[in-house]
């Protein structure tokens, strides 16, 4: 049962962070590249970073870069998303994906103005 539950949305004032989780099961995580996408209304889905299956960063959405990090425990199979000086462009479903799929549920990221 291959299963990735997101947790740690919410709604947030513009200029606020929050912290994603993702806790993985069913495939060896640690042994696994993960990334995050996101979706926002009326847009296709879209990579947000990407991270080694040893915790090095390979990947971050320009429009994320310094203010989004990407980080895993593989102990804890979670993939982890630090969310900093968000905006409401950052308002969107976030997904933790590994390649292959399948996509989860996601959790809900509202940034208010």
């Amino acid at each position: 049962q291959l299963q990735l539950v997101e947790s740690g949305g919410g709604l947030v004032q513009s200029g606020g962070s929050l912290r994603l989780s993702c806790v993985a099961s069913g495939f060896a995580f640690s042994n696994t590249e993960m990334s995050w996408y996101r979706q926002a209304p009326r847009k296709e889905r879209e990579l947000v970073a990407s991270i080694s299956s040893t915790g090095i960063p390979t990947n971050y959405a320009d429009s994320v870069k310094g203010r989004f990090m990407i980080a895993r425990d593989n102990a804890r199979n979670t993939l982890y998303l630090q969310m900093n000086w968000l905006s409401p462009g950052d308002t969107a479903v976030y997904y933790c994906y590994r390649p292959g799929g399948p996509w989860g549920q996601g959790t809900q990221v509202t940034v208010s103005s």
